[in-house]
C-alpha cells in the first residue's frame, strides 16, 4: 500500500516524543532517535532498532543492560530503510509499520470503531488497548526468540531463534508444541528437519510428560519457575531471587534462561536445556564433526576428504573434494572404509540390521550403492551387532563415552591420500554466523523530480525483467549441473522448505498406493518419510495446469504461520514430477466428517471460528494479499483434535496491497468449485477477497443444516414446485417461520438429534447469509466474521 505525501508530511509532523504512549493518528520516525516509547519504570524501550547497513526493525528492548537487549521484532525478517521508514497508529486502529515509499512491511490488522492507543507496559509487553485497557493485541502473543516472565508459550505463539548474533532475521531453532502436546525443540535448515529434544526414541511418558492436555501453555514466573502443561518444569539456579529475567532460544540450538545482574549491567546465564552443545542438530552442517572441549568449547571440523563451503558459516558443513559419483557403483572407482571410533551420527539411517560382522555391515552399505555414505556400527544386547546404513553424513559429533564406532565411505585414492585422519581447519561454532542484513537506501536528487521518475521506472522495469529471467529459469531448466542444482537449492533456503527426491517420495508413499484424497489439480497419498513423520503427499498432474498450481502454491505457502492454515513440510521438483508434502490431517476432510456424522455441534461450531481465523490472515495479516478462491469442505481438514486448517492454495491469487481497492485481480480464468462460487465469477466482475468469504459463507450454511449446496432442493409452495439454491431455501425457512426457535429447527441439520446451542446457530445463519449477499460491498470482511463469532464462542 503506498500513502500519499499529504498523509506522510502529516504523519511526520505527528511524531510522538518518548513517553509510554503512542496516541491514535500518530507516528515514530526511524530518522528520530527520540521517537520511541519508554516503560513508565525507564526498563523498556520500543522504537527503531538498527540490525544492518541502513536496516532497521521495530523493537522492544530492555534498556538497563550495557547495551540495549532486544526482545522482541515486529519485521525481523523484513528490514525497512533507515530514512521514510514510520510505525503508525492510524485512527482506524490499525498499527502499520511502513518503509520507505509508503510500502506496509507490517501490521496488526486491528480496525476498530473505539479510539485505541499503544502502550508499552513495564513488563516489556507492547499493547494496542481502547481507552477502557481492553487488549485489542499485544507483542506478548507473538513473541519472537524470547519469553519474558507472565508471557504464555501456547500452541500459536513458539520461539524462533535468530540466524545469528548480529542477524536477527528467523535461524534455524525452534520451541514449540507438537501435535502430541508435548513441548520440544526443532532444528528446521534449509533442506533437513529433525527434533533434537527430547530424543525422539524416548516416550513422553518415560520422561515425565503429558499428552493428555488441550491447553498447550508454557509459562516463566518472576522467581525463575517454568511449568509447561505437558508436565515439564525447571527452575534457575538464582531460584527464588526476584530479578529481571529472559528465557531465550539462541541462534546455536540452545534454550537458556538468563538473570541480570545489576553490578554488572549484563545477562548471567542461569539455566540451559542442552548439557552438551554438539547434540544440537545441525549446528556444523553435513560432512562435518562437532568437538566438545572444556578449553577451547565447542568447534566444527571436515571429515578427510571434505572442505568447508563457507567459513563464516559452519551450518553449510563442508562438500567433498571428490567427485561424489566416484561412490556410485557404475563408476567402477575403488571405495573403502575410513574408520572413526567413538563417532556418532545421528540419525538418517537407511534401516538397522542385526549382522554378526563389520564386514557384512559394511557390504550392506556397499549394495546400496551412492545411497550410503558410511555405516554406524555398534555392539548390542544379544551378543551380535546392530548395522546403520547412513544416507546422509549428519549431526556427527565425537563424544570420548560413544560406544560405537563409524566408517565413512571414500574413494580409495581419498583414503590413500594422507595420513592425517580428519581434521580439517577447526573453528569454533559460535563463529558461524556473523553476517549482517545489508539493504541501501538512494536518496533522489532535492528538486529533481523527472530524474526520480526516470530511475523509479528504471528500477521497476529491472525488478520485472530480473522476475521474469528468475521465473523462466525456474520453469524450464531442469538440467543437473552443479551450478543449477545450487541456485535451485539457494531459491529453496529462501522458502525453508525440505526439497525432496522423487524416489525418496515414492519409497514414503510405497508407490503411491494409500490415495486419501482427490482434486482437479492432483491426488494426495499418505506416506511415511525416513523420519518416521506421517505425511500428506500431493502429486500434481503432469498437465501444465499443475505445474502453474505447483508454483502458486509453493510461492503462497511460504508466505503463512498460522495455526488454522495447512503446513507445508517439503516438495519435489524433479523432470516432469512435481509433488507438495505436507503435514498428515489425522481426521481428514470437513466434507467426509459431515458426511460420516463425526461432528458434534461444538466441534461444528469451532471448525467455522477456526477457519474464518485461517482465512482473515491469508486476506489482512498477510505481506501480501492472499485469496484462496476455492474454499469448500474438501480443502478444510482436521487435525487430531479437530482443529481446522484451511488447505491447497493451488487455485490462489496473489494480490498487492495496492490492488486492496480496485480490485484489479487479473485472474485469468473462473477459479473454484460449482455451488460455492461468488456470483463474481460468472458476471465477470472484479475479484476482490470477499469471493472466499461468500464461500465461507456456502460452507457455513452447509455445516449448520447438513445440505450441500450440489443438492438441488424442491420447495413446495403456493406456486407449485420451485427449485432452490441452499442460500434461497435458508432464507424461505427464516421468512416464513413464526418464531425463532421454529426456523432454527426447520434449518438445523436432524443428525444433531437436538444437540445445538440456540444462540450459535442463530449467529453462523446470520454470518452466514450475509456472506452470500450478491453484493460483494454488502458482506463482512473475515476479520468481521471471526468478531461476531468470538461473541459466542464458549
Amino acid at each position: 500500500m503506498h500513502i500519499p505525501l499529504f498523509l506522510l508530511f502529516l504523519f511526520i509532523s505527528n511524531s510522538f516524543a518518548a513517553t509510554d504512549t503512542l496516541p491514535e493518528g500518530s507516528s515514530l520516525s526511524v530518522e528520530k532517535t527520540t521517537d520511541q516509547l519508554l516503560s513508565s519504570n525507564g526498563d523498556f524501550s520500543a522504537g527503531f532498532f538498527q540490525v544492518g547497513d541502513n536496516a532497521f526493525c521495530f523493537a522492544v528492548c530492555f534498556t538497563r543492560s550495557k547495551r540495549p537487549t532486544v526482545l522482541w521484532m515486529a519485521n525481523r525478517d523484513f528490514p525497512v530503510n533507515g530514512r521514510g521508514s514510520l510505525l503508525s497508529l492510524w485512527k482506524d486502529g490499525n498499527l502499520v509499520l511502513t518503509d520507505a515509499g509508503g510500502t506496509v512491511i507490517w501490521t496488526t490488522a486491528t480496525l476498530s470503531s473505539s479510539q485505541l492507543h499503544l502502550n508499552l507496559r513495564n513488563d516489556g509487553n507492547l499493547v494496542l488497548q481502547t481507552s477502557k485497557r481492553t487488549v485489542v493485541w499485544q507483542s506478548f502473543d507473538s513473541p519472537t526468540d524470547t519469553l519474558l516472565p507472565t508471557q504464555k508459550l501456547t500452541e500459536r505463539a513458539s520461539l524462533v531463534s535468530s540466524r545469528s548474533v548480529t542477524n536477527h532475521s528467523s535461524g534455524f531453532y525452534k520451541l514449540y508444541f507438537d501435535n502430541d502436546n508435548v513441548l520440544r525443540l526443532l532444528y528446521k535448515g534449509p533442506n533437513l528437519s529433525s527434533v533434537y529434544w527430547p530424543e525422539s526414541w524416548r516416550l513422553p511418558i518415560d520422561i515425565g510428560r503429558s499428552t493428555y492436555n488441550v491447553t498447550k501453555t508454557a509459562v516463566l514466573d518472576s522467581i525463575g519457575g517454568f511449568s509447561s502443561s505437558d508436565g515439564y518444569s525447571f527452575r534457575s539456579t538464582d531460584y527464588p531471587k526476584k530479578v529481571y529475567r529472559r528465557l531465550k532460544m539462541d541462534p546455536d540450538g540452545n534454550l537458556r534462561l538468563y538473570s541480570f545482574n545489576e553490578k554488572s549491567e549484563m545477562w548471567d546465564m542461569t539455566w540451559q536445556i542442552i548439557k552438551q552443545p554438539c547434540t544440537v542438530h545441525g549446528i556444523c552442517g553435513a560432512n562435518s564433526m562437532c568437538s566438545e572441549d572444556h578449553v577451547t568449547g565447542r568447534t566444527c571440523y571436515c571429515l578427510k576428504g571434505f572442505r568447508v563451503k563457507d567459513p563464516n558459516d559452519w551450518t553449510r558443513g563442508c562438500v567433498p573434494e571428490f567427485d561424489p559419483s566416484h561412490l556410485s557403483c557404475e563408476s567402477g572407482v575403488a571405495v573403502g572404509f575410513l574408520h572413526l571410533g567413538h563417532t556418532e551420527l545421528y540419525g538418517y539411517d537407511w534401516n538397522v540390521t542385526r549382522v554378526s560382522s563389520l564386514k557384512e555391515c559394511q557390504n550392506l552399505c556397499l549394495q546400496l550403492c551412492d545411497k550410503c555414505q558410511g555405516v554406524q556400527f555398534k555392539f548390542n544386547e544379544f551378543s551380535t551387532y546392530n548395522c546403520y546404513p547412513k544416507t546422509m553424513v549428519f549431526n556427527g559429533r565425537d563424544p570420548p563415552n560413544f560406544d560405537g564406532e563409524l566408517y565413512l565411505k571414500l574413494p580409495k585414492y581419498v583414503l590413500r591420500s594422507s595420513a592425517e585422519p580428519r581434521k580439517h581447519s577447526p573453528m569454533k561454532c559460535p563463529a558461524v554466523l556473523s553476517q549482517q542484513l545489508k539493504t541501501f537506501y538512494h536518496e533522489p536528487e532535492k528538486n529533481s523530480t523527472l530524474s526520480f521518475l526516470v530511475w523509479f521506472s528504471f528500477g521497476i522495469g529491472v525488478l520485472e525483467l530480473s522476475t521474469v529471467c528468475l521465473v523462466w529459469f525456474f520453469l524450464f531448466r531442469t538440467s543437473k549441473s552443479p551450478d543449477t542444482a545450487d541456485q535451485q537449492r539457494h531459491l529453496v533456503s529462501a522458502t525453508g522448505f525440505q526439497r525432496f527426491d522423487y524416489a525418496e517420495l515414492k519409497t514414503a508413499t510405497k508407490g503411491f498406493r494409500e490415495e486419501v484424497g482427490r482434486g482437479a489439480g492432483g491426488v494426495v497419498y499418505k506416506g511415511t518419510l525416513y523420519d518416521n513423520r506421517v505425511a500428506a503427499i500431493k502429486r500434481l498432474s503432469e498437465a501444465t495446469q499443475g505445474e502453474a498450481e505447483f508454483l502458486a502454491e509453493i510461492s503462497t505457502i511460504g508466505m503463512l504461520n498460522h495455526m488454522n492454515l495447512i503446513d507445508m513440510w517439503g516438495y519435489c521438483v524433479e523432470g516432469k514430477h512435481r509433488l507438495l508434502v505436507y503435514e498428515y490431517m489425522e481426521h481428514g476432510s470437513l466434507a467426509d466428517n459431515l458426511l460420516a456424522n463425526a461432528l458434534d455441534w461444538k466441534k461444528r461450531f469451532n471448525v467455522a471460528l477456526g477457519t474464518a481465523r485461517g482465512l482473515a490472515y491469508l486476506h489482512e495479516e498477510c505481506l501480501e494479499w492472499i485469496l484462496h478462491c476455492d474454499v469448500k469442505p474438501q480443502n478444510i481438514l482436521l487435525d487430531s483434535d479437530f482443529q481446522p486448517k484451511v488447505a491447497d492454495f493451488g487455485l490462489s491469487k496473489l494480490l498487492n496491497r495496492d490492488d486492496r481497492g480496485s480490485g484489479n485481480s487479473n485472474f485469468s480464468r473462473i477459479r473454484g468449485t460449482r455451488g460455492y462460487m461468488a456470483p463474481e465469477w460468472v458476471y465477470n466482475l472484479r475479484i476482490t477477497s470477499k469471493v472466499d468469504v461468500y464461500s465461507y459463507g456456502i460452507v457455513v450454511l452447509e455445516m449448520v443444516s447438513g445440505r450441500s449446496p450440489m443438492e438441488i432442493q424442491s420447495v413446495e409452495n403456493s406456486r407449485g414446485i420451485d427449485q432452490w439454491r441452499l442460500v434461497t431455501w435458508a432464507k424461505e425457512k427464516i421468512k416464513h417461520a413464526p418464531t425463532r426457535e421454529f426456523w432454527i429447527e426447520e434449518i438445523i441439520d436432524p443428525k444433531l438429534e437436538g444437540e445445538y446451542e440456540v444462540s450459535q446457530v442463530e449467529i453462523l445463519v446470520k454470518v452466514a447469509l450475509q456472506c452470500v449477499q450478491d453484493d460483494m460491498n454488502e458482506r463482512p470482511s473475515m476479520s468481521q466474521v471471526v468478531e461476531m463469532l468470538l461473541s459466542q464462542a464458549r
